[in-house]
């Protein structure tokens, strides 16, 4: 490992971001960070769960060609673990191990394949520690924030474990006395399933679950960025009896192994969670054999505050939204649109809870808010903030980089924001709430609903008929009332317009993994 040389650059950067009278205060935080996380790297090492090879047919390997990528610790550049890199020949090869795979584990009975999830299940859940402090190292999420995304990844292996269970065919009333008319739920085939970085467990569960469960095999990519999770909740499925080539996870070229899993005629579906732009281009690329695609793209999410909100339940609700994950989900709280009379009141009150937030390393005690996952995303919230205030937007709190150096950013409120900004109209993709003042409900919707997204949206009222009246007129697949954090296994996930296509997480998340037979039965009368 190479931990040593890399924090001293971390440290370095740190230092470059601040003023002369706090680069040793600064210095000396960094360092700690530094050995934090070389500490729980090496823990996780000896415990089997640090992963660097891909998964093929069960079995674990190097790239062919032996070319690896680094992966980073965000919250000080540090290099966790050099991981395989690999292509359109690793791919080929899992899909083909996928597809071999389909027939014995498709024919296994739903009891069989619910055992052997309930069994991966307990596993992720005995090990929620470690894994928490991997999608730490790797993601930068706090560490409470990341044992919390293990149990609600977990929880959806547990579902559909038992959901396996659950997928009933259908007798229909025949046309003619003597047919009987029968409709057969079965799996789709080899699944391709292409994951983001913001939450390497729980985007996977939620797609592997599933498919798994339904009887379908899968190719697993998970981003670049964060690898490292993915690794390790795979050995933890083997550990539970998932037979080799059931599940196959590769890395590393992300062009090669996209093009491998949608120009292969064995792969039957494509599932994906990440930009707007690139599912498109999955979709497009999808085309030429059919396959069925589920997208899980952008949002641009409105939180509503109306003049009747509970000012507590309104600020608790849209710090939830806004700032989880440092404000890197896809239903993240965008635009925060404010009625006239509780405005200034609300405006106040939002910046004080969000003055409160904790910013510093996931493995800090009472950190609330990671680094963003790189300089990329750093310079597209500056970028937002620059557009803004150059149109009158004025800054309440924060905008800045935080002192802390690398990719922190200060938790940020901006007030006074207009539709012509960026901000209103593209992902934000960090720890920036702006306020967006409205006179009425009509203008509300109309604000909360010009967009090409439509994935999540919040409201807040004390009005049940106002409630009603809006979330029936919002184009969005999600609506939180008086509630900022509504994602749950229980329910469908997904959303509207150009937001995405299906549904992932309850009994509808299972359709997208089925096919539907009919089948007709003739000449029933005779004896």
């Amino acid at each position: 490992m190479v931990i040593g040389a890399a924090a001293r650059v971390a440290i370095g950067g740190c230092r470059k971001l601040v003023s002369s009278h706090t680069s040793l205060l600064v210095s000396s935080q960094c360092r700690q960070m530094s050995m934090d996380a070389q500490s729980v790297s090496e823990k996780l090492r000896s415990s089997g769960l640090l992963r660097t090879q891909g998964l093929i047919g069960g079995k674990w390997i190097d790239s062919y060609d032996n070319k690896t990528i680094k992966v980073n610790n965000p919250a000080t550049g540090e290099i966790i673990a050099d991981v395989a890199c690999m292509g359109t020949k690793e791919t080929n090869d899992a899909i083909a191990s996928s597809y071999e795979a389909f027939t014995s584990w498709s024919r296994l009975t739903a009891g069989e394949r619910s055992k052997i999830l309930r069994r991966w299940y307990d596993l992720l859940i005995a090990h929620k520690e470690e894994l928490g402090q991997l999608i730490t190292l790797e993601q930068g999420k706090p560490l409470k924030e990341a044992i919390g995304e293990v149990a609600y990844g977990a929880s959806f292996i547990e579902y559909y474990a038992e959901e396996a269970k659950r997928v009933y065919g259908d007798i229909i009333p025949p046309n003619l006395s003597d047919r009987r008319l029968l409709v057969l739920k079965q799996p789709i085939g080899v699944v391709g399933a292409i994951a983001p970085w913001n939450f390497p467990l729980a985007m996977i569960t939620r797609k592997v679950g599933p498919a798994l469960a339904s009887g379908c095999t899968v190719v697993v990519k998970p981003s670049e960025l964060t690898p490292l999770t993915a690794l390790a909740a795979a050995e933890l499925a083997l550990q539970a009896g998932v037979p080799p080539g059931a599940l196959n996870v590769v890395m590393g070229n992300a062009p090669e192994i996209g093009d491998a899993l949608l120009s292969s005629r064995q792969v039957r579906k494509i599932t994906f969670t990440g930009s707007t732009a690139v599912g498109k281009k999955l979709m497009a690329a999808a085309a030429p054999t059919v396959k069925k695609v589920s997208l899980e793209l952008g949002g641009n999410a409105p939180s509503i505050v109306f003049d009747d909100a509970d000012l507590d339940v309104a600020v608790k609700g849209t710090l939830a939204a806004k700032f989880r994950n440092s404000g890197q989900t896809c239903v993240c709280a965008n635009r925060v649109l404010v009625q006239d009379g509780i405005y200034d009141k609300f405006a106040a009150a939002f910046s004080e809870a969000v003055q409160k937030l904790e910013v510093g390393d996931g493995f800090k005690e009472g950190t609330t808010q990671g680094p963003l996952i790189n300089d990329a995303a750093v310079q597209k919230v500056e970028s937002f903030i620059q557009d803004a205030v150059s149109k009158g937007a004025k800054i309440i709190l924060g905008g800045k980089r935080h002192s802390l150096g690398m990719t922190f950013y200060e938790p940020t409120v901006i007030r006074d924001v207009s539709d012509n900004m960026l901000m209103s109209k593209e992902e934000i993709f960090g720890p920036v709430a702006p306020l967006i003042r409205f006179k009425t409900e009509e203008d509300a919707i109309r604000l909360a609903n010009d967009t090409i997204a439509g994935l999540a949206a919040y409201i807040f009222t004390n009005s049940v008929q106002r409630s009603w009246r809006v979330f029936e007129a919002l184009e969005y697949g999600l609506v939180g009332v008086n509630e900022g954090l509504i994602s749950t296994e229980v329910a469908p996930f997904g959303g509207v317009k150009q937001s995405g296509l299906g549904r992932e997480g309850s009994k509808y998340g299972m359709d997208e993994y089925l096919e539907i037979k009919y089948v007709c039965l003739g000449d029933m009368n005779r004896h």
